[in-house]
């Protein structure tokens, strides 16, 4: 029987660990910062008169938008200021104003 050198042993295991952390890469943190950036444009997209849901799955209208903050209007005399990050996503069926450019 031939043993394996401690060279040989000690390659496959760092390519071994490489393939894990590309693995890692390409199924996890890949992904995430992907999403992370599509929601950043998405916080960025949102106007005034935008129906929305907050990740917390209160459906409301954009009346006011701050630097970090985002007013909705859930009711007739109801308004509810959240983080932006806590708005997730249009509403269903709501399609979004293109405004015109002349």
């Amino acid at each position: 029987m031939e043993q394996q050198s401690p060279v040989g042993a000690l390659l496959f295991q760092i390519i071994f660990l490489v393939a894990i952390f590309l693995m890692f890469y390409f199924l996890i943190i890949r992904p995430q910062k992907k999403e992370r950036e599509r929601h950043r444009k998405f916080l960025e997209s949102l106007k005034k008169g935008d129906k929305v849901i907050t990740s917390s799955g209160i459906w409301g209208t954009v009346v006011e938008i701050g630097d970090r903050t985002i007013t909705l209007k859930v009711d007739a005399n109801t308004k509810i200021t959240f983080s932006k990050e806590a708005i997730v996503a249009y509403q269903p069926g709501y399609e979004k104003k293109e405004e015109k450019k002349d």
